[in-house]
């Protein structure tokens, strides 16, 4: 069923567009959530609340061309709550190295203004990815969106996991310059 008609169901209330949802992307949810979490059960929850956020969204938006990226945005929130929530005391070293690797890149925002601009730049940071070779693009993004590990990456990609580590610094770098020259100061 095409993203479209899922979405029509959505807007007409119809039930069976959760199931039909399910079908089509509840694998690959689960799979980001437990990338995240490591933790199966947890990434079940995070699937079934990233419907019911969809049921209570949809309508007024209308994800119709890019129902997977919507919903992976939210299991993705819903997983990184669900860590937070499960580490309170203790982050992850996971989150903590990845939030380590792009300090070095990308400003924090520190305020309201910089709470604002985060838009912009998130814009800026799509602008710098759409420069980069599509392998390079897919290891940035499997490391700092799908939090895979550098040995997931490089089984994934068919690279060593020393050329996937050399690609990761040289795209932070390259981020870092490309945002500098945005005007951003890190």
């Amino acid at each position: 069923m095409k993203d479209e008609e899922i979405v029509a169901l959505y807007r007409k209330r119809d039930e069976t567009a959760v199931e039909r949802t399910a079908e089509k992307y509840g694998q690959r949810l689960r799979n980001l959530a437990f990338g995240i979490t490591e933790d199966a059960q947890t990434a079940e929850e995070c699937e079934n609340d990233a419907y019911m956020a969809a049921w209570n969204s949809i309508p007024p938006h209308d994800p119709s061309g890019y129902l997977y990226a919507y919903l992976a945005r939210i299991v993705r929130h819903l997983a990184l709550d669900a860590l937070r929530a499960r580490k309170r005391l203790k982050r992850s070293a996971v989150i903590t190295e990845l939030s380590a690797e792009m300090e070095e890149c990308i400003p924090a925002p520190d305020d309201t203004v910089g709470k604002f601009e985060a838009k912009a730049l998130g814009e800026a940071i799509g602008r710098y990815l759409r420069t980069l070779s599509e392998d390079k693009r897919v290891v940035f993004m499997r490391r700092y969106w799908y939090f895979d590990s550098v040995e997931s990456i490089a089984l994934r990609c068919g690279f060593s996991q020393s050329k996937v580590k050399t690609i990761l610094l040289r795209c932070r770098k390259g981020l870092k310059d490309y945002l500098e020259k945005e005007g951003y100061t890190i």
